[in-house]
């Protein structure tokens, strides 16, 4: 009687790739042929879940991104982002404050004028009328 227990083997066929299959047999270079063997399916199989559950990821990534642009990208298509009532609104404040600088220069000009004349004035009477001792 041997000691092992016979299990039949119900395992498919997995490919083995090179670097999985130099890993084990490095690592478990004391074990037997099916433990070696099973184990590099394992390993395989591992793998390859891991890569399904990637592409799934990335796939759930990709549509959410895309969802989100077309959602996006439709508001944008709803709202129009240059209301012209507000330009308007805008071009009508800048008139007003334009008018209101413009007002502040001329007010300025004229204070300036008037108060050049009034030097020139001072200037011309003393000049012609010099005070008498």
């Amino acid at each position: 009687m041997t000691s092992e227990i016979d299990t039949p083997e119900t395992s498919a066929i997995v490919p083995v790739s090179p670097e999985t299959s130099a890993m084990v047999d490095s690592e478990m270079a004391d074990e037997s042929d099916e433990i070696r063997r099973e184990t590099k399916a394992l390993i395989e199989a591992v793998k390859k879940r891991a890569q399904i559950e990637v592409q799934t990821a990335g796939d759930f990534t990709r549509d959410a991104y895309l969802k989100a642009v077309r959602q996006a990208r439709e508001a944008i298509e709803e709202n129009q982002l240059i209301d012209p009532e507000r330009i308007e609104k805008s071009i009508e404040l800048i008139q007003k404050e334009a008018e209101k600088n413009w007002q502040s220069v001329v007010s300025e000009v004229e204070t300036l004028g008037t108060r050049l004349a009034d030097a020139a004035k001072a200037a011309w009477n003393t000049l012609m009328h010099p005070e008498s001792k």
